[in-house]
């Protein structure tokens, strides 16, 4: 190989790997095919490793595709790029396309394939990629090792997980996470406590994984008493801290633990960085009734996404400020943030709460027809609650008739307490019995039916609820009573 051809070559790596100039990928496409370096798998695998952090595996592809031999390293990037970006299911098809070419995978393909396993649902590939790393030897590797618990637990299957984590001779922080996070998501909170209560060494990491699983399991004091815990050890609170926790207070009332964050996330600049940290603080004082405080905040961020704005219009509807979150919707609407689901959520949410009947029903048919969002169960329980409490109940019956998907308990509930307010008798009867048909064990329901019934005198009705109930083996809860 020429000086001349080994310069060149530097010089093309150190543009893909150079910070400002590794976002050319075109111009530096096009000059190592003016060199005729296009077959040169040191140089593709560069690029397409660039391409994979730049999240442009389809560029990459087109390149090997009309690569004539490809080799590992080539291999090797291509499938590490596909692990970080998907489509995953391309990582297994080039693993069997190199097998195919006869080429023997090493130590630094298995790694990020097994992370692509781990991101499929299908247990039994990552099984079948595991059986081929034992076969090749690098089962005792520490990243392919790591992909290995990782496949496992993230799949749920923590005994195999466990066999592998208690069969390594050195565990990193890593794998002690994995398996804390694997444990949790199984539901089994004190196991992944047990282990965190073992770790010889905790980063950030490990403390607000622990803290967020407590947090999802419902056992909101404990989770704030491992954040005060790591404080105490000198650990220093990340962004992913702060959204994790600051939930946690506003669910506890813990106001100055909140205040504090508030405060640590403004003298560390992550409020001013980090759209989420924001976001997490407009929702904390939102949560906690402070509307102003939560307003300057979203006010004065430097950035907003289309969660800061959901955020914020929730927030005002949950305080009862509904006229305000809608004018906030279609401010937003005016500086080009384009509305999604949850937005509609929030914003008719603050309909139903301002009483603004025919806001809400524009609002609800320019979602389907002005942004393609197909109406969820949440939507269409925000206009049958809008309907309903501005005296509409037949309207409401109506547009749950007409859903293209099945009304819930929820639905045909608030639709009979509208009934009953507006002594729409008729329609109750309706709404209760498909209460029964999707709740058959709710005595409750029966019990709504019989005295309908009753009021309106029809005791051959009530006789024959009561002998449904004994039908479906459906027992009258203490405290309920039916008329007659």
């Amino acid at each position: 190989m020429s000086r001349g051809f080994l310069q060149l070559e530097r010089k093309i790596l150190r543009l893909l790997h150079g910070h400002k100039t590794r976002k050319n990928l075109r111009e530096i496409h096009a000059h190592f095919l003016r060199h005729c370096l296009h077959q040169s798998n040191q140089i593709l695998s560069h690029f397409v490793c660039v391409c994979g952090h730049l999240k442009k595996m389809d560029y990459a592809n087109l390149l090997f595709l009309q690569t004539r031999n490809p080799n590992i390293l080539l291999f090797n990037s291509m499938v590490k790029g596909y692990s970080l970006n998907g489509p995953f299911e391309e990582a297994i098809t080039l693993f069997s396309l190199m097998k195919s070419n006869g080429i023997r995978a090493d130590e630094y393909m298995f790694s990020p394939l097994l992370k692509a396993c781990s991101c499929l649902d299908d247990v039994r590939i990552g099984q079948s990629i595991h059986g081929e790393v034992i076969k090749s030897g690098f089962e005792h590797f520490g990243l392919v090792h790591i992909g290995v618990v990782e496949l496992y637990s993230s799949s749920g299957r923590m005994e195999e997980a466990k066999k592998l984590f208690d069969g390594m001779s050195q565990r990193d922080v890593i794998v002690w996470n994995l398996m804390i996070r694997g444990f949790c998501k199984r539901g089994d909170v004190d196991m992944g406590l047990s282990l965190f209560r073992q770790m010889s060494e905790r980063t950030v990491v490990s403390w607000n994984s622990m803290i967020s699983c407590l947090e999802q399991s419902g056992r909101h004091g404990e989770a704030l008493a491992l954040f005060h815990e790591m404080r105490e050890l000198g650990f220093q609170p990340d962004e992913a801290t702060v959204v994790i926790v600051l939930p946690i207070c506003s669910h506890l009332g813990a106001v100055d633990v909140g205040k504090w964050l508030h405060s640590y996330a403004e003298s560390s600049r992550l409020y001013q960085n980090v759209v989420s940290v924001g976001n997490a603080l407009v929702d904390f004082y939102s949560k906690c009734g402070n509307l102003e405080t939560s307003l300057q905040i979203f006010n004065d961020m430097p950035c907003k996404n289309v969660v800061s704005w959901n955020t914020m219009i929730s927030g005002l509807a949950f305080n009862g400020r509904g006229e305000l979150g809608v004018e906030l919707f279609e401010e937003m609407i005016s500086k080009g943030e384009r509305p999604n689901d949850a937005t509609f959520i929030g914003v008719l949410t603050c309909c139903v709460h301002a009483g603004l009947l025919e806001k809400g029903q524009e609002l609800f048919v320019s979602m389907t027809e002005n942004y393609s969002i197909g109406p969820k169960l949440e939507h269409y329980g925000c206009m049958v609650d809008l309907l309903a409490r501005n005296g509409c109940v037949r309207m409401a019956c109506d547009l749950i008739r007409s859903m293209h998907i099945m009304p819930n308990a929820t639905l045909w509930g608030s639709l009979l307490s509208a009934c009953r307010s507006y002594g729409e008798l008729e329609l109750a009867e309706v709404a209760v019995k498909e209460l029964i048909n999707l709740e058959p064990w709710n005595s409750g329901n029966y019990v709504l039916l019989s005295n309908i019934y009753a009021e309106e005198g029809r005791w051959d009705e009530v006789e024959k609820i009561r002998a449904l109930m004994r039908e479906n083996s459906v027992k009258k809860a203490m405290g309920q009573s039916a008329i007659g």
